[in-house]
């Protein structure tokens, strides 16, 4: 069975059993306003004709149910918006029971109509019934949902207390800074405690709203956001001379496969020259660490993104022997990052679909970007010249992640969205290629963090 049928099936499925529940939320509440309006004494008619009478009503809701289009919505999106909705329904079924009662006023047909007072009493019974089981669930539903649940593992959190210390008291330069890494670099290196962040970022818009967000949360880290475009050797050289700053964290690049693979020249200045220019400034001024932000794509690359980002890993490793210790960071995809799918996905979900998949069996690492920064402000307060690679844990298949996302947004994959296979871009590998094993990496004494041992 395809994953469109199995959706289809589980969609027919949900909405039986839904039914059920609401026959027994109906049942419930026409017991209760019996119950009400006879005082707690038991029905005169006799209890065979009143579980007759319940079948009745639990029907004639059912069908107000689906006439009213309330099975058409899941019950993890239904919101206050939706309440005339259900509201009409119950109201629907009340006049349907109020009219069985004008047209078969014999007490022979008392098992198919209630009395008008318990029909009164049942509109709010069952009303309040129907919704709140569907506000309970939502809730519930609600309290489960995380990227947690995407990834298929629990987020990690590590001990930063090394980190920490190798920061505290000092400048600190994020290249990149407005961007979804860099700006969670600068939350967190304030977090630390370092003395000045030097946040340089030339989109304006990125570094208003980091500068503003940061501002906010009134760290106590001093804040200078910068304005200036990492290939400006002048500029930067000038900043590098008058802030001396003594830990550049290397964020700013071009990460979006298909841009680069038809910018590769554009790609090349920003990935990998301006790396080399600020590798020689960081040598030249000085600087005591600098961490360069890679990425899987550049083990055994077959994109130019990749390729720009293995030349930059070079260029660093190239810049020892200065006084400055140079490292980069390889990972993969940092879950909700401007650069991954997932910010496509929930453009996409939001619109109704289609969502577009690659490929049924693509597959990816994630991180979130909480767990990414943490590790790779670990790796800064390390002292080696290398290549850092971080253990994501096991790669998600991209559609099981497009399902996931959206079935968080309380909708049904191939029945409310629909999921359409595209094919490989240039430049996309079906799978990304990290291992940290003993033949590919050596173990640090830092949890997740690994050396490699032949860069390629």
């Amino acid at each position: 069975m395809t994953r469109s049928r199995e959706a289809w099936a589980r969609f027919l499925a949900t909405r039986v059993v839904g039914m059920a529940v609401d026959a027994a939320v109906v049942a419930a509440a026409y017991f209760a306003a019996l119950a009400l309006r006879l005082d707690f004494q038991p029905p005169l008619w006799g209890w065979r004709a009143t579980a007759l009478s319940c079948v009745t009503v639990c029907v004639v809701h059912i069908v107000s149910l689906l006439a009213c289009g309330c099975y058409r919505l899941a019950w993890r999106r239904v919101s206050a918006s939706d309440l005339p909705r259900y509201t009409a329904a119950a109201a629907l079924a009340c006049a349907l029971l109020t009219a069985m009662r004008i047209v078969l006023p014999d007490v022979a047909f008392a098992h198919i109509r209630p009395p008008y007072s318990v029909t009164v009493i049942l509109f709010f019974l069952a009303t309040l019934g129907i919704v709140g089981a569907r506000a309970v669930w939502r809730a519930y539903w609600t309290s489960r949902q995380s990227d947690s649940a995407l990834l298929e593992r629990d987020e990690k959190t590590f001990d930063n207390s090394i980190a920490a210390r190798f920061l505290a008291g000092r400048t600190v330069m994020v290249t990149g800074a407005g961007g979804s890494i860099g700006s969670e670099i600068v939350r967190q290196v304030a977090a630390a405690g370092a003395a000045k962040i030097l946040m340089v970022e030339r989109c304006e818009n990125a570094l208003y709203e980091i500068d503003r967000r940061m501002r906010a949360a009134k760290p106590t880290s001093e804040l200078v956001p910068l304005m200036v475009d990492v290939n400006d050797r002048a500029r930067m050289d000038a900043l590098f001379a008058a802030a001396k700053p003594s830990v550049v964290l290397h964020a700013a690049a071009y990460k979006h496969v298909p841009m680069v693979e038809l910018n590769p020249e554009e790609g090349w200045r920003n990935n990998t020259e301006a790396t080399r220019l600020l590798a020689e400034l960081a040598s030249a001024h000085g600087v005591g660490r600098f961490v360069l932000i890679s990425t899987d794509k550049a083990v055994n690359p077959v994109s130019v993104m990749g390729k720009t980002k293995l030349a930059a890993e070079r260029a660093i490793m190239e810049s020892g022997g200065s006084g400055t210790s140079f490292c980069a960071v390889r990972f993969g995809n940092v879950f909700g990052s401007s650069g991954s799918v997932v910010p496509l996905f929930r453009e996409q979900i939001a619109k109704g679909g289609p969502v577009t998949v690659t490929h049924p069996d693509m597959k990816r690492y994630f991180m979130t970007i909480q767990e990414a920064v943490s590790l790779v402000l670990q790796a800064a307060s390390r002292t080696e010249n290398a290549i850092y690679t971080l253990d994501m844990g096991e790669p998600v298949k991209v559609l099981d992640l497009a399902e996931g996302m959206i079935r968080q947004a309380g909708l049904r994959p191939y029945v409310d969205v629909p999921i359409v296979f595209t094919g490989p871009r240039p430049g996309e590998k079906l799978f990304e290629e990290i291992d940290v094993s003993d033949r590919s990496c050596y173990r640090t004494d830092m949890a997740k963090i690994y050396i490699t041992r032949n860069p390629s």
